[in-house]
């Protein structure tokens, strides 16, 4: 193994559903126990929680590189995993926050400029109790999932198993309605674990 696949360093970058595990009293989040799993398992890596509450996808385009770099500078084994789109979705005034074309514009520089550099993953929009902004995050998941087939960044959809989850439904009802509590965060982190893409990333690296 070379030293630069030791120094595994692996960034989540984006919004909402990445700070720390808001609603989370043990404040691990889904990211906190996916990296935890992983440790469990054996496989030694550094990882970095850059996740913003309130961010954008223009927000995120804004900071993202700059705050990677710092992170995985040349030498380092660099990985990021990009998790946005609710808050683009909310609703300001008639429109909402980011319309979908420009959230897919923005989307588009982000993974086009982030794959020169550093393998990435992108995992869609979570599941929120609103119904009217959840068909918006819907369309937006749809949406990013056919970019990310053109671009050839491996996409994880939550949404989709998140709407059929009881346990997810009712933590968000029984909190602000984006953020699900402990055991939400580790239905979320147990989907993700089982993702070949993610995987995948440790296989290759301690080859």
């Amino acid at each position: 193994m070379t030293d630069e696949a030791k120094d595994l360093r692996i960034c989540f970058c984006g919004g909402t559903l990445l700070s720390m595990g808001r609603g989370d009293l043990g404040c691990l989040g889904w990211t906190g126990r996916v990296c935890a799993s992983m440790h469990r398992r054996g496989y030694d890596f550094t990882s970095y929680n850059l996740g913003v509450c309130g961010h954008t996808s223009g927000d995120i385009e804004d900071r993202w590189l700059a705050e990677v770099l710092r992170r995985c500078p040349a030498g380092s084994n660099g990985r990021i995993v990009f998790s946005f789109g609710i808050n683009d979705t909310l609703q300001a005034g008639t429109y909402s926050r980011v319309e979908l074309p420009i959230t897919l514009e923005n989307a588009r520089r982000i993974f086009r400029t982030a794959k020169l550099r550093y393998p990435i993953l992108m995992i869609g929009p979570t599941v929120i109790a609103d119904p009217e902004q959840n068909m918006r995050v819907k369309a937006l998941s749809e949406q990013l999932s056919i970019l990310c087939h053109e671009l050839d960044v491996p996409f994880l959809d939550v949404w989709t198993p998140l709407s059929n989850s009881n346990l997810w439904l009712n933590d968000l009802n029984s909190g602000d309605g984006y953020h699900p509590a402990s055991a939400g965060y580790s239905e979320l982190a147990a989907i993700f674990l089982k993702w070949s893409a993610w995987t995948q990333w440790f296989e290759r690296s301690q080859s």
